[in-house]
């Protein structure tokens, strides 16, 4: 029954084909068929070529650099591609390779089958062997061998969401990634996978999209070429019995051997080769116009995501449900369609579909993938969840939050049970322990609804002419012992989740806004850093502990800008004097920094206004003011300073920071097009990339939105920054820095009610204040120098770091007594939650740009169409990239196969002309099979009603409609398209009621043939 559901699918392909062509291929399948049960058991002799599909990477297409692009696709067009040409690579079970393709366009293979649904009675299709369309995957056995020779290599699998055919994994030690292209070579692997991949030969790998540029610090090798001689290698196996010899035999096929590749015929033991990821780069190296292509040969770790898979259900109309399955299309395009069995819906759907409920397929739903066996083209799944009507906002958010595997439970009373109640005050052993700063002038600078006040500042100017600035971080590890239920819950989460209308916080409220907050006028416990500065920006000297605080007031970041503009001005006022103090100093340290190498890529920020009911209704760009850079420099500071204690008091614990090094050939692509474009730009240091971005900030200023454009493709190459434990890279300290900040050391210190991290970090410092205290006190060697006033020097944890009592042997006792107390991590337990940690970091940043996403949705869906101008980042013969400027957003309108659309790509000048077609004849000739709608493609408007329209508009009668034509005038036929030129648009809500939501993008044209 299975194997007819999934056929049922495949089967649509023929559709809307003319009777006769219908006729002509099923005798040539019948013929293909014969032939190949008939050599079932033979030899599979085919050329791998002649399968082989046309990657998305050698289309034209003249643009930006080939970056990731961050809107999706359409559904359609991204599905379409999902079914084409499914050919198991490897060598397959009887039944030789299998060739399916979806709607709209039948396609023949090269071989001239297609598939095709069987129609046998049930007992026949029972007896009958179904097809494998996947090769089986390894055993752990195999895998496990080949991963340790260096024959198959561990990746996660990313999946692009433009195309789902085309899926990429990252090797260690190896800069570029490694392609996998098709259904078939990507095995059942899914977004998210942990994966064993092996290396396809030279000759299958693709040419490299965008221009061939030269990588720096490879190791290039002159002279010389690597190809694929590739001598498979005796897989050792004792087991007896016949599966296990027909295993060994099948994986001895699929192994390619990287350490059997040659170079102009000479052996490659002649070169000395660390390991195959470094025999990977030199063959990069040496065909830099290839990247490297490989396979799935099994799943070593299932993503979460396989059971948090959001969609909708759609019923064949023909069938009636005859099939007993319905389809399940998931919004995220990077996950293909599914089926569901009937025993698989909740009863209440399988009800509906009886009555034939048209709004079920308007339902979000969830599902997991309960199976995906070797001879089932798409998997089966299972829904597990109903959120509401599509389009509804709580039901978008609940999707959004299960997909990235939100905790949105309240708190257990077991973890409410170790906080203190809402009554608490300072306890009286911490006024006598900690040093008391309540006479300071310490006030909060926060967004203005904030209410988990994590970090204050203070200034003091000294008699000396320097300045001793207090960062005061609220004291969460107090609260939050470890391995207490708070603790495991707070680590579980370890992040809160901000969305534009709510938050789900990582501690309960009580700690996070009440008495962990650092509210204005009560005591509260503090973590305190305490800079002494000079006018240069240089610290001098810095003292670090506990403390006991008293803010005296919270300023929102409006608040604080006006003080620095000198519209809120109060003479004698100690916050107004600190504030402009505090900026002077910022001023001189964010100087001081860029100087050193610092990069700064921001651009302006989307801002949603929302009404009284919680709905956005218009939308605007942001940018930062010098307040919030008060705050930043100082959080910076303390975050790096907090990184060397750490590290140096302990080198195999220490939770830090890292950003890896940009992707070079990006960045290089990147470079090039602005040296096309007559902008310079020097990439060979995260400095040198600043001072360059800075001279083309000034020479652009006068077109903000090709500067905003350029920033957000110079951030495309950069890597993500990540937590690592220094044990885990203690061999590879060159590894540890962060590349934006150029700093060799850094963490996160400053925001624990928000990142358990950060937690972590205090709990490591508060050790290395303890074994520094105990140390000093057993060798009676505590000592007080008076620096400015009253400053201690401390050999652990201030500026000058005492080596040789840290490695003496009372200093080492005192570590680990100290790391005892304050349960520091392990290496190994550090690992695990600095991995974890990451992916929950990861996944807070995804839901925030998907409810971004969402709310602009809502807000287009509002206003029916918004026109705007855009700027052409890339173009080619299919389709364009655009960036939207009032959006700050990018997405493609696709022009191909358009009716009453006539495209014309020039390759030559890298141009595009569109025109209308007049002449239906000559539209029959160009278009063929399925074309999609000119509406579709561009908002036509006919001048006399564009003129009607705004003559309304300016004498304030309505017209019913939403839209606001504005002075925007929009395009002429024909068109002339090229990078980097300005187009007008109409932006639209797509989908989100009965399908995946997205925001559309149409040309907007005018002509009188409308």
């Amino acid at each position: 029954m299975r194997g007819m559901a999934e056929q049922s699918i495949v089967d649509r392909v023929e559709d809307g084909t003319p009777d006769k062509e219908k006729k002509k291929r099923r005798r040539s399948r019948r013929s293909k068929h014969n032939l190949s049960s008939s050599g079932q058991n033979g030899c599979d002799n085919h050329d791998p070529k002649e399968y082989e599909q046309p990657k998305a990477c050698e289309v034209a297409f003249s643009s930006l650099p080939a970056m990731h692009i961050s809107e999706e696709t359409s559904s359609s067009d991204v599905r379409t591609m999902q079914n084409q040409d499914v050919v198991p690579s490897d060598p397959g079970p009887p039944g030789g390779k299998i060739c399916s393709k979806s709607c709209p366009e039948p396609a023949s293979c090269s071989n001239g089958s297609f598939a095709y649904k069987v129609s046998l009675p049930r007992c026949e299709i029972e007896a009958y062997p179904q097809r494998k369309y996947f090769a089986p995957h390894w055993s752990m056995e195999f895998v496990t061998k080949a991963l340790q020779e260096s024959d198959a290599f561990k990746a996660v699998f990313r999946v692009n969401a433009h195309n789902s055919l085309e899926a990429y994994c990252t090797i260690d030690g190896v800069k570029t990634d490694v392609l996998i292209s098709g259904i078939a070579d990507q095995n059942r692997a899914v977004e998210g996978d942990v994966v064993a991949i092996t290396i396809d030969a030279l000759s299958l790998w693709p040419r490299m999209k965008g221009p061939v540029v030269p990588l720096k610090n490879s190791s290039q090798i002159e002279d010389s070429n690597i190809y694929s001689q590739v001598n498979f290698r005796t897989v050792e196996n004792g087991s007896k019995g016949k599966a296990k010899v027909e295993e060994s035999c099948f994986y001895r096929r699929n192994l390619t051997c990287l350490s059997d590749l040659s170079m102009d015929g000479c052996p490659a033991e002649g070169i000395d080769f660390v390991n195959s990821a470094e025999r990977i780069c030199a063959m990069i190296d040496s065909n830099p116009t290839k990247r490297p292509a490989g396979k799935v040969v099994a799943i070593l770790e299932k993503s979460p995501r396989r059971d948090s898979i959001v969609g909708f259900l759609s019923v064949n109309k023909d069938s009636q449900n005859k099939d007993n399955f319905v389809e399940f299309i998931p919004t995220d395009p990077r996950f293909s369609k599914m089926m569901v069995y009937d025993g698989d819906l909740p009863e209440s759907f399988n009800k509906r579909f009886v009555e034939s409920d048209s709004k079920v397929e308007m339902e979000l739903v969830a599902a997991r993938i309960k199976h995906w066996g070797e001879e089932n083209l798409i998997p089966q799944a299972q829904i597990i969840k109903t959120f509401g009507k599509g389009g509804d906002i709580g039901a978008h958010i609940n999707a959004i939050l299960l997909e990235n595997s939100v905790n949105v439970s309240e708190f257990s009373p077991e973890s409410l049970s170790c906080l203190p109640d809402i009554a608490w005050e300072v306890p009286k052993e911490e006024l006598e322990t900690r040093r008391d700063l309540r006479n300071l002038c310490i006030f909060t600078v926060d967004p203005s609804a904030a209410t988990d006040l994590d970090d204050a500042l203070s200034v003091e100017a000294l008699s000396n002419g320097n300045f001793r600035v207090g960062v005061h971080i609220a004291d969460v590890s107090y609260f939050v012992q470890p391995n207490t239920p708070l603790d495991e819950e707070a680590r579980v989460r370890s992040t809160s989740v901000y969305m534009l209308q709510d938050k789900l916080p990582m501690l309960p409220p009580l700690l996070s806004e009440n008495i962990g907050s650092l509210i204005p006028g009560v005591d509260r416990l503090a973590f305190s850093i305490i800079f002494d500065i000079d006018n240069s920006g240089e610290v001098i000297d810095r003292w670090v502990g506990r403390t006991v605080i008293k803010s005296c007031c919270k300023l929102s970041y409006e608040t604080a800008q006006a003080i620095i503009d000198g519209s809120f001005n109060m003479e004698g006022n100690d916050v107004i004097t600190s504030v402009k103090t505090l900026d002077e100093i910022s001023r001189t340290l964010k100087k001081k920094r860029f100087d050193e190498g610092a990069l700064w890529l921001d651009s302006s920020k989307i801002v949603f206004l929302f009404d009284e009911l919680g709905f956005p209704y218009d939308i605007m760009l942001s940018e930062l003011k010098e307040s919030n850079f008060i705050i930043e420099e100082f959080m910076l500071l303390a975050n790096k300073t907090a990184a060397e204690i750490i590290s140096r008091a302990y080198p195999d614990c220490a939770l830090l920071r890292r950003h890896p090094e940009p992707n070079s050939r990006k960045l290089k692509e990147f470079e090039l097009f602005c040296a096309k474009h007559g902008l310079e730009l020097d990439t060979s240091s995260s400095g040198h990339l600043h001072r360059s971005l800075e001279k083309i900030r000034e020479k652009l200023q006068n077109d903000s939105v090709l500067l905003n454009i350029l920033l957000s493709y110079a951030s495309k190459p950069m890597q993500l920054a990540m937590y690592f434990c220094s044990g885990e890279l203690k061999d590879c300290e060159n590894d540890w820095g962060h590349y934006s900040l150029a700093v060799p050391l850094y963490t996160h210190f400053t925001s624990p009610l928000r990142r358990y991290p950060d937690i972590v970090v205090h709990r490591t410092m508060a050790a290395a204040l303890e074994a520094e205290k105990n140390y000093y006190k057993h060798r009676k060697m505590l000592q007080k120098a008076q620096m400015g006033e009253d400053m201690e020097r401390k050999g652990f944890t201030g500026i000058c770091f005492d080596k040789y009592a840290a490695e003496s042997k009372e200093g080492k006792e005192a570590f680990l007594a100290a790391a005892l107390k304050y349960y520091v991590p392990c290496t190994d337990m550090l690992v695990d939650v600095a991995a974890y940690c990451n992916k929950r970091r990861l996944a807070s940043r995804h839901i925030k740009e998907a409810t971004d996403k969402l709310y602009m949705w809502v807000l287009l869906k509002k206003k029916q169409i918004l026109l705007s101008e855009a700027r052409v980042l890339g173009v080619g013969p299919k389709f364009m990239s655009i960036y939207i400027h009032k959006l700050a957003i990018e997405r493609r309108i696709y022009y191909d196969e358009v009716e009453g659309l006539f495209a014309e790509w020039l390759e030559s000048t890298s141009t595009l002309v569109l025109n209308l077609c007049i002449n239906r004849r000559y539209q029959r000739r160009i278009y063929t099979g399925k074309s999609k709608s000119l509406d579709d493609v561009a908002c036509v408007v006919n001048p006399c009603d564009l003129k009607s329209e705004r003559l309304k508009g300016e004498m304030g009668t309505s017209s019913g409609s939403l839209v606001d034509y504005g002075e925007l005038e929009p395009a002429v036929f024909p068109m002339t398209v090229s990078v980097l030129s300005t187009i007008p648009v109409a932006v639209h809500a797509v989908g989100g009621e009965d399908g995946p939501l997205d925001i559309g993008a149409r040309l907007y044209t005018s002509s009188y043939f409308r």
